[in-house]
């Protein structure tokens, strides 16, 4: 009788975990993301003023002696050290940074040599005439990538014409161009004018929503706020972005200033969906470090 009670009571003790965990998946929007935060390391604070170099430890991702018998990257990839140096005092050559890159292969593509990548991103960058932003860039953003065992390639959509720069319409471009060389997994649409400044800030994709890559930025004192959208924010701590600013070199030139007759995206977000999306391909060109999609988009007006 004794023991008859004892496994009524585990039954029922068994019922109830089992509803609360039934209903905690349900509210969280999936067993992934319940076990997910099981297995997550507590937030901690990350100390900025330890800063590595962003090309730290890469040397140690040398070439498998045959891709055949390559293990897959680790998950976590073992050269990751959080805060980066960032500086825009020095402006790289090309030259210097294909160097420094030495597995980056044309078009801008990526692959670790070490390893087979567990994820595939495509950098989406839209470009009007701004040399000295795309330079700093890409001396960072590539090591940045390497650094988190990614396979990727750095897509740079170029708008020609007197119109209004429309980063919207050019990103969506992007998105149609990329998607015909690779299945992506994550596709990341990236100001020119930011580097990210921790390489914790994973550049892959939340499996349900879309992820906010820059969550903080130092020109907004590391504070921003979004409205209207359904997002999944990259952790303050961990999505910090250094905005490219000129009063640190000898030139003069507005730090924050994008280009001058920026598009207003929010009036007009409906006609430069992927449904509607007109544009004339100009060029398609593979650089050392990057693909160039050149577009003539039409005549877009000035906001007012």
């Amino acid at each position: 009788m004794f023991l008859s009670r004892m496994e009524n009571h585990c039954f029922l003790l068994f019922v109830f975990v089992f509803q609360a965990i039934f209903i905690l998946i349900l509210y969280r929007g999936g067993p992934s993301r319940v076990f997910r935060g099981f297995v997550e390391a507590p937030q901690v604070v990350v100390d900025y003023s330890k800063r590595h170099d962003v090309y730290t430890n890469l040397s140690l991702f040398t070439r498998a002696p045959n891709e055949d018998t390559m293990p897959y990257c680790s998950a976590q990839s073992p050269v990751l050290v959080g805060p980066l140096t960032i500086t825009f005092k020095v402006l790289p050559s090309e030259r210097m940074i294909i160097k420094r890159n030495p597995f980056v292969q044309s078009g801008g593509h990526y692959k670790p040599p070490h390893c087979f990548p567990r994820y595939k991103s495509a950098i989406l960058v839209a470009y009007r005439n701004q040399e000295k932003y795309l330079r700093h860039l890409l001396y960072y953003i590539h090591p940045f990538l390497q650094r988190q065992q990614l396979s990727y390639t750095i897509y740079l959509i170029q708008q020609v014409g007197t119109g209004s720069f429309n980063r919207a319409k050019l990103l969506n471009v992007g998105v149609r161009e990329a998607m015909k060389d690779e299945e992506w997994d994550c596709l990341v649409l990236h100001d020119i004018d930011v580097v990210p400044e921790n390489d914790y800030n994973l550049y892959i994709c939340d499996e349900y929503y879309p992820k906010h890559m820059a969550s903080a930025m130092d020109k907004f004192q590391y504070t921003i706020h979004l409205a209207g959208m359904k997002i999944v924010r990259t952790s303050p701590h961990l999505g910090r972005y250094r905005v490219m600013d000129y009063n640190e070199e000898t030139e003069i030139l507005d730090p924050w200033r994008r280009p001058p007759s920026q598009h207003n995206t929010r009036k007009t977000w409906k006609a430069d969906g992927m449904n509607t999306l007109q544009f004339r391909l100009l060029s398609r060109t593979k650089h050392p470090l990057y693909t160039k999609i050149t577009v003539d988009i039409g005549y877009v007006p000035p906001f007012s």
